[in-house]
């Protein structure tokens, strides 16, 4: 593995990243180094421990509740929207469920749609960001937006539904999203560094999300103060190797239920992948990964059962962790 550390190293120079790079392959660590500034004004370097944003990559912890309280029976797949929303959210459609949320072919209107902007760092919150703490305070933002497409109609990538999620877990089991993810996913995996973080009291160990590849700007305006559902868990490589670990051992939720999730319910050959319910697939193999993309956030990390290869990769700029994504999965299977 000299060689691939050595490639890691000329395109993180070469490019500017920030972040901590990990690679795991058959029980062993091959690559687990860090690059860059968590905080760049004080000149704090990023360390393997430092705690990421992972933007989107919260989707999938977002899952593995949702699928949890399946399993309780406290929701079905086939459970509506509508019958937890009751009057909120009118636009959402009558037959809506949990999986069409699950599976990105809702339909329902995004209050974040990826595909009309032009710059991952515009400014896009139509309320001010501190306000967007709590499940309940995100129904100022999602509500307005038309269906765009009859549900199971097709796969459209959706940001509002994982909110809407996350909603809607709360409100069936009665318990906070945050102590979900903590108590359902984190604590069963050993998550023991994972947690939503303010993005306006960031603690000593997390890095600051940068909007370029140099300055001192950060995403602090740009995201909601505390995610919910879509985004917003930080985390640390470590702890996503034990994630991968949990998830595929079944300690998170049981072996058929990790199986129902990266069951394929959608082909997107023109990505060269397929979507699960929330889990990003391998067109044809077995490689299952969660990424995320904002501002002063770029993140993937990837599990492939089959070879028991484990690569994360966690930047803290908006761009930053893609040119090490691109070189990784080329040389690393």
């Amino acid at each position: 593995m000299d060689a691939l550390r050595e490639a890691v190293d000329e395109v993180a120079a070469r490019t500017g990243f920030s972040g901590v790079v990990r690679v795991d392959v058959a029980g062993d660590t091959e690559i687990c180094s860090a690059y860059g500034f968590a905080d760049r004004a004080l000149e704090i370097p990023n360390t393997v421990e430092t705690q990421f944003g992972t933007a989107s990559g919260t989707k999938g912890l977002t899952a593995l509740v949702v699928m949890a309280l399946v399993e309780r029976g406290t929701l079905e797949l086939s459970t509506t929207a509508r019958s937890l929303l009751g009057r909120d959210l009118p636009l959402i459609a009558g037959d809506v469920t949990v999986e069409h949320l699950l599976a990105h072919r809702s339909g329902i209107g995004d209050y974040l749609d990826e595909d009309a902007l032009d710059d991952i760092t515009a400014y896009v919150m139509p309320v001010p960001v501190h306000r967007l703490a709590t499940a309940e305070q995100y129904l100022a933002v999602l509500d307005g937006f038309p269906s765009v497409f009859p549900a199971g109609e097709r796969f459209a990538y959706n940001n509002g539904g994982y909110v809407v999620l996350a909603l809607l877990a709360e409100r069936a089991s009665g318990v906070g999203y945050h102590e979900l993810v903590r108590t359902l996913v984190c604590e069963p995996a050993g998550m023991v560094d994972t947690a939503f973080l303010r993005s306006d009291e960031l603690p000593g160990r997390a890095a600051r999300g940068y909007l370029a590849v140099d300055g001192l700007r950060t995403n602090v305006l740009h995201l909601p103060v505390l995610g919910v559902g879509d985004g917003g868990i930080y985390t640390t490589a470590s702890d996503l190797h034990a994630f991968w670990e949990a998830l595929f051992a079944g300690r998170i939720v049981g072996a058929d239920t990790v199986r129902e999730m990266v069951r394929p319910r959608s082909d997107l050959p023109e990505e060269s992948k397929r979507y699960g319910l929330g889990f990003h697939l391998h067109a044809t193999g077995d490689e299952v990964w969660l990424e995320g993309y904002d501002a002063g956030v770029s993140f993937a990390s990837s599990h492939t059962p089959s070879t028991a290869t484990t690569v994360t990769v966690m930047s803290n700029w908006s761009d930053g962790a893609w040119p090490v994504v691109k070189l990784l999965g080329e040389r690393v299977s």
